[in-house]
């Protein structure tokens, strides 16, 4: 497993990261656990949550996630070597705090401390904002609103970042980061912390893969000068790029087929792209997967990818992608793809 440094911090983080979302939803407790013993046995030692799963979210479930790790946690003798992440959920999430989270100092330390008391811990190496507290564009959402009366959104960074620079300094957190954020709020969040002297972002959690490349427009130079690497998320597209879900198939127990609101990729111009995807990943005996994975990966400006399986065979085989690098002629392959079909799902 390759390791690479977090932001401007001293931590190492495994280039394939633990997702956990499917927990308490598509995963049991035991098989949450059985997960994170495989990804740790194969060099993995970062492992990303959020207060709000498992996804899809809902009230009787909120959280189970964050509960089935801290209970992994207890028992596990080196928490010293893990690098742990979470997220507060944004605003207008019904099952989190009736919809009415907001990134103030108060609900800042009521999230962590909520999340700190399931994870049976008593530090977060990696708190994230999970999605903008402002009105903005963030999963897969087009045509930007332009609010008349936006509110002093400046203001509100900054209160965010003095709310966690407290949390910061009780020791409950140690770093923290942005999710699903757009440059114009990554680059505030710098400014305000720079002109401040308050805690600086030290990685973008935002979607990216092979269906999904807008990160490289705009917040892949921020990555790069900032110093603040991307957390890959949905490097398959929800799965898509297994090609799993081409023609309408919809396989018993997997998530496009148990829950109809994830349609961000399956769209005509997903699939046409998919499918390419797919002919290219076998005409170089690759797994498609794993090829999708190590593009991820393979990005200058990714500090980690995260993946997320349902069966121990998906994690094992996703883990596997950690130690795939892609030869030239399937790199070209894949350019050509992306020039036929840019960002169909974006």
């Amino acid at each position: 497993m390759e390791y690479r440094t977090l932001g401007d911090t001293h931590l190492n983080v495994s280039a394939i990261c633990l997702g956990t979302m499917t927990w308490g939803e598509q995963n049991s407790e035991a098989e949450a656990h059985s997960q994170l013993d495989l990804a740790i046995e194969r060099g993995v030692n970062f492992i990303d949550t959020a207060e709000m799963y498992p996804v899809p979210p809902r009230r009787e479930t909120s959280s189970l996630t964050e509960q089935y790790l801290g209970t992994w946690l207890a028992r596990y003798p080196r928490r010293e070597d893990l690098v742990l992440a979470t997220k507060i959920a944004g605003p207008g999430l019904e099952s989190v705090h009736e919809g009415q989270r907001a990134y103030t100092a108060e609900q800042l330390r009521e999230a962590v401390e909520g999340s700190l008391r399931r994870l049976q811990t008593d530090y977060i190496d990696l708190y994230q904002l999970h999605w903008p507290e402002r009105p903005s564009n963030y999963f897969g959402r087009l045509e930007y609103p332009c609010p008349e009366d936006s509110g002093d959104e400046k203001g509100r960074i900054r209160r965010t970042l003095e709310g966690l620079a407290e949390l910061v300094e009780a020791g409950k957190i140690r770093h923290i980061g942005l999710s699903n954020e757009t440059p114009w709020g990554a680059m505030r969040f710098i400014a305000e912390a720079e002109r401040l002297g308050l805690p600086r972002i030290v990685s973008i959690q935002n979607p990216y893969s092979l269906l999904n490349r807008s990160y490289e427009v705009g917040l892949a130079e921020v990555s790069h000068r900032e110093g603040c690497g991307l957390l890959a998320y949905s490097p398959l597209g929800f799965g898509v790029l297994s090609g799993k879900y081409l023609d309408g198939q919809r396989p018993a127990g997997a998530r496009l087929t148990l829950f109809e609101r994830f349609t961000r990729y399956t769209g005509e111009r997903g699939e046409a792209a998919t499918r390419q995807y797919l002919e290219l990943a076998r005409a170089h005996g690759l797994d498609p997967a794993q090829m999708a994975i190590a593009f991820a990966t393979a990005q200058p400006f990714c500090t980690s990818t995260i993946i997320g399986a349902t069966t121990e065979a998906q994690l094992a085989s996703d883990l596997d992608a950690g130690a795939l690098t892609l030869s030239e002629p399937v790199l070209e392959g894949i350019e050509a793809i992306h020039r036929a079909h840019p960002n169909p799902c974006p």
